[in-house]
């Protein structure tokens, strides 16, 4: 799959990374999960819960509720109004009808204690009919409550967890939430929707998983997918229904797995695990949930670039079927696109995750641009279906406190939201993290820096190399720490580079073999004072960024630390020295406000 957000096209795969051309997309491997009449790889496109999810729940207390702002839309801000109308629906016109009147007509002196006690009641009756109408809005506040679903975050030992993110000058902590999509059948509504009877009961499978970060100060936010087909070293986790206790795989396992394994908190502890990301909560929604939103929603605008029919001569494939050009999708429709993987680019989750990435960001405008949704009819629908559609942390168990969520992701406008996929490749039929670009990625998360390239840019680093000694003189000493959680240290890795320097004169330089470890960057580190001009000769050497100088109290010369970021070549692999977090390509992004990216179509599945 090819193209750029600028051409209108969705950002393709790097080279190397689509399947063979002129090849049909591997089968399903043991174990897999296959689309078709079993039903088995449910495209739920969960992806484009966080919207509807986080803002449709947005129906606080009444007496706190916000007015709906008609100029944006946004989802939150609309949804709030489904509580107050309710909450404040007139009674019956005979009910209410005398209390104007007996309240404002002027009584005659006679009269006087007869108005007064007219008066009376009627103030007595408002105040019931006040109070009874607050009531409802309270029940039915409550009814919202009840109908989300919660769950434990996640099984792990806090302090086994990676560390919460510290808080910026201004005390703002980055927030952190993974939205996963459940494949279960085990609801006739769910059922109806796709697969066979046989999987009623089994085990689900969290087959989308994508990670919302937004930003400290709420400037931005940051969307990353991960194929279901992800290889993985899944860690241990108990059920919370049996007790039954998993213990970590010692082979890589397919990401989906992590469900059926210990719910959504499994999940949770395994994109801890992998990225050092610290999740602060999670939502996950079935089959049924997309539906009934994408309903309340009145459809989401998608689009391809020529006509489509995901559809094999065995019986494989979504059965989405759209002619060219851009179309609004709903109910089963909409879970037919989240689903199709024959048919968009290599026919693989690839494809199918930047479609649900479109749609994401699609539904995103559609809740802020459409007036419709005021109408409190609608909001309230929409509200039962996301309600009924969620399973979340129990942090995140009531309205007001997805509420609360909902302010912060509707802070940050489309044009600063980029929707990625984590930079991958291919294994077989499977897919694993790309070294180094992956790893890039989840550091730029954990550091809460924008993907988009709009944070404010770091100086430049003084270059003061030309002080440094001559490349004989200075003693080097290599480490390796290539390790990754999922990945083992690279051999020999410290020898190579070591080698690499000897033959840009750096004679003095040795494998330190007593050091190893895992780290995210590649790093030349001194000690202080002037050995500093000396690493940046080092580095300058090996083509490592200036900014890759630290300082370091670890170390009593000049180190340099070769990361998991840095697993082959001699050469280190960036070509803007001084672009240290720049979003690597392969993460194939796509911005929120981009309303004209078109699905590419796969010939063979057009019509």
């Amino acid at each position: 799959m090819t193209g750029d957000t600028a051409s209108g096209k969705l950002p393709g795969l790097g080279s190397g990374e689509s399947v063979r051309a002129g090849e049909p997309a591997a089968g399903p491997a043991p174990g897999d999960t296959s689309e078709g009449p079993d039903g088995r790889i449910p495209e739920q496109g969960a992806d484009g819960i966080p919207g509807p999810a986080a803002e449709t729940e947005s129906v606080p207390d009444t007496a706190d509720a916000p007015e709906p702002d008609a100029a944006t839309h946004a989802v939150p801000e609309t949804a709030t109004a489904s509580v107050p109308e309710t909450a404040h629906e007139p009674a019956p016109e005979d009910a209410t009808a005398p209390a104007p009147e007996v309240a404002t007509a002027p009584a005659p002196p006679r009269k006087r204690r007869r108005a007064r006690r007219v008066l009376a009641w009627s103030a007595l009756s408002l105040a019931v009919l006040i109070a009874g109408t607050a009531t409802a809005g309270y029940l039915y506040y409550q009814h919202l409550n009840g109908n989300i679903v919660k769950a434990e975050l996640t099984p792990v030992a806090p302090e086994k967890r990676p560390p919460a993110p510290t808080p910026n000058t201004a005390g703002q902590t980055p927030l952190n939430i993974l939205v996963i999509g459940s494949d279960s059948r085990n609801t006739k509504e769910n059922l109806k929707l796709g697969g066979a009877k046989e999987t009623v009961g089994g085990k689900p499978l969290a087959d989308v998983q994508m990670l919302v970060h937004v930003s400290a100060d709420r400037s931005n936010m940051s969307v990353v997918s991960m194929p279901r087909d992800t290889l993985l070293k899944l860690p241990e986790c108990k059920d919370p229904d049996t007790g039954e206790v998993h213990p970590a795989t010692t082979t890589r396992r397919m990401t989906n797995e992590t469900l059926g394994r210990g719910g959504p908190g499994c999940t949770v502890a395994t994109w801890e695990a992998t990225t050092g990301i610290h999740i602060d909560h999670f939502m996950m929604v079935d089959f049924s949930g997309v539906v009934s939103m994408a309903d309340a929603v009145g459809g989401v605008p998608v689009c391809v670039d020529r006509n489509i029919y995901s559809h094999t001569s065995t019986g494989k494939g979504s059965g989405l079927k759209l002619e060219k050009g851009t179309h609004p999708v709903k109910g089963k429709q909409a879970l037919q696109w989240l689903r199709t993987r024959y048919g968009f680019g290599d026919g693989t989750d690839i494809g199918r995750a930047q479609a649900q990435h479109m749609y994401m960001s699609a539904m995103v405008r559609q809740l802020r641009e459409n007036a419709t949704l005021t109408n409190p009819g609608k909001l309230r629908a929409l509200a039962e279906a996301a309600t009924k559609a969620l399973t979340v942390d129990d942090a995140l168990g009531s309205v007001k406190k997805i509420y609360d969520l909902s302010n912060d992701l509707r802070a940050v406008p489309p044009e600063r939201i980029t929707l990625t996929t984590m930079p991958f490749v291919y294994e077989g039929a499977r897919v694993a993290p790309k070294a180094g670009d992956a790893e890039q990625l989840w550091r730029l998360v954990r550091e809460d820096i924008a993907l988009d390239g709009k944070d404010k840019k770091k100086p430049k680093v003084k270059d003061i190399s030309d002080r440094a000694a001559a490349p004989g003189e200075v003693e080097v000493s290599v480490r390796n720490a290539t390790a990754t959680d999922q990945l083992a240290l690279v051999p020999e890795r410290a020898g190579t580079i070591a080698q690499q320097l000897v033959t840009k004169d750096f004679a003095r330089t040795t494998a330190d073999q007593t050091h190893t470890g895992s780290e995210d960057k590649t790093e030349v580190r001194y000690p202080g004072g002037d050995a500093e001009a000396d690493a940046q000769s080092v580095a300058k050497a090996l083509k490592i960024p200036l900014r890759r100088v630290k300082e370091s109290a670890d170390v009593t010369g000049v180190t340099v630390v070769i990361g998991s970021d840095w697993r082959e070549g001699t050469r280190f692999p960036k070509k803007d020295d001084d672009d240290d977090d720049a979003l690597p390509k392969s993460a194939q992004a796509l911005n929120g406000a981009d309303d004209s990216a078109c699905m590419k179509v796969d010939p063979a599945y057009s019509w």
